[in-house]
């Protein structure tokens, strides 16, 4: 029997680099890290699939066909703890360096020929003790840009829209797992 839940709540944002073609994706053992944290999110998160579909139709409207003709996905979540190295997870040109002596880290921004072509795994877990976790996973970049607002009466966070690229030779987009009610007939 399928359990249908009500799901309340934010979660737990992981980004790390995704190198090759159709390679395996990390489990959830090694996405789920503190050092692959993007950071502790502000307004949740969300993923959004959105197919395109052509349909050939007589004049008269007696015959039709539709069939799918394109696939995307997006996921969007603010960002509210962040630093320089997440700047250069958001941004395909951003240049990233340290100067330990001094203690200052300088991001650069901009200069289409420093775009580094990096995806990265997109990992979301939403924690339920009560129903069971869900984790929801990309492979893709932020193409949407962001925007740091310093306002003297809230926190700065940076919204950040991943659109996903296709993670194997299937040309899966999204990859959403959730944890299942353990039953007496499933043998568990």
């Amino acid at each position: 029997m399928n359990k249908e839940s009500i799901v309340l709540g934010s979660g737990d944002l992981y980004c790390t680099e995704f190198t090759g073609t159709n390679a395996a994706l990390p489990n959830n053992e090694v996405l789920e890290t503190e050092e692959n944290r993007l950071g502790h999110i502000k307004g949740g998160a969300e993923i959004e699939y959105a197919p395109s579909f052509y349909e050939a139709k007589d004049d008269m409207g007696k015959v039709s066909k539709v069939i799918l003709t394109e696939e995307e996905a997006t996921f969007k979540s603010g960002i509210m703890t962040w630093c320089g190295e997440t700047l250069k997870k958001l941004c395909q040109t951003a240049r990233v360096t340290e100067d330990a002596q001094k203690k200052i880290r300088t991001v650069k921004i901009g200069g289409v020929g420093n775009a580094d072509g990096k995806r990265y795994v997109i990992h979301f877990v939403h924690k339920d003790n009560v129903d069971g976790d869900i984790r929801v996973t990309i492979v893709g970049n932020n193409q949407a840009g962001f925007t740091i607002a310093f306002a003297k009466d809230s926190e700065t966070v940076i919204d950040a829209e991943f659109k996903a690229q296709p993670m194997d030779k299937e040309g899966t987009l999204i990859t959403y797992q959730e944890e299942m009610e353990v039953t007496a007939a499933s043998g568990e």
